[in-house]
């Protein structure tokens, strides 16, 4: 149905500013207030349309988590050719 009224809408909005009156030399601004006029409708009924659709985030989908085994660091010494120096290692049992 919103698809409906916003294509009439639209349709309207270019059959109104597509009307063509002959410019009178005495006139001036009168086609700068339509085109203006024109303009604002256009862009409310675009602005609207655009405020209304739906987000452009969808949510992810289901995901399967795979649980590792528990683990814990552990301190090891080890020779680096230097000297003894210490790092810690994870280890999972």
């Amino acid at each position: 149905m919103k698809k409906t009224v916003f294509a009439l809408l639209a349709a309207a909005t270019v059959a109104v500013g597509s009307v063509a009156t002959a410019p009178q030399a005495n006139a001036g601004g009168g086609a700068v207030a339509a085109g203006v006029a024109g303009g604002l409708i256009g862009g409310a009924l675009i602005g609207g349309a655009i405020a209304n659709s739906r987000p452009a985030y969808a949510e992810p989908g289901p995901a399967y988590i795979v649980e590792e085994p528990p683990c814990h660091m552990v301190r090891e010494k080890f020779w680096d050719g230097y000297g003894w120096r210490f790092r810690r290692i994870r280890v999972c049992d």
